[in-house]
This record gives C-alpha cells, sequence and structure tokens, in this order.
C-alpha cells in the first residue's frame, strides 16, 4: 500500500474549508456568491478521484475523498434548498406588486 502524504494533506485543507462553506449555506439562506456548476466540477473531480483510488491506489486517502465528496454533495444540496427560497421570495414579492398595482 502506498500513501501519498501531499494528496492526504491536499484533501484535509480542501476538507477543513467545506464545513465553513456548509456553515456560510446554512447561515446566509442564500446562493449568493456561491457556483452551482463549481460545486458539481470539484464534486465530479472528488468522483473521479474515488474512482482511481478503488481502481489503482485504495488507500486511507480514499476516506478523505469519500469525506470531502459528502461535503460537496451537501453543500449541492443547500444551493437547492436555497435556490428554490429565492425563487419563492421573489414570486411572492412579484405577487404582493401585482396586487398593489
Amino acid at each position: 500500500m502506498h500513501l501519498s502524504v501531499f494528496e492526504a494533506v491536499m484533501l484535509l485543507c480542501f476538507g477543513f474549508a467545506w464545513p465553513v462553506s456548509i456553515i456560510r449555506s446554512i447561515r446566509a439562506r442564500s446562493t449568493k456568491g456561491k457556483s452551482l456548476l463549481f460545486l458539481c466540477i470539484i464534486g465530479i473531480g472528488y468522483i473521479s478521484g474515488i474512482i482511481h483510488k478503488f481502481l489503482y491506489s485504495t488507500d486511507i486517502v480514499l476516506v478523505l475523498y469519500i469525506l470531502n465528496a459528502c461535503m460537496v454533495s451537501i453543500d449541492i444540496i443547500l444551493y437547492c434548498i436555497n435556490r428554490r427560497r429565492e425563487r419563492e421570495k421573489n414570486i411572492n414579492i412579484e405577487v404582493q406588486e401585482n396586487e398593489k398595482g
């Protein structure tokens, strides 16, 4: 078994950033500053890393890929929830404006 220390450090660094992003999404209840395309690209990257680990070099770093992929998935779900809230809010504002006019 071959363990890539630098790969593990990279994943740990990213891994510490995702909870901050998730907490920000929860508190803000907004998609402002978020990109669904970016989150999906990152998710695809993690999935590719997971596949590579399974096929060519299974080691403990696989756990970090899986954890990061889970956190990106949570952030994508929060993005979708917050986007729906924003759309509902905009619809309510439009309805109120139409009732006034």
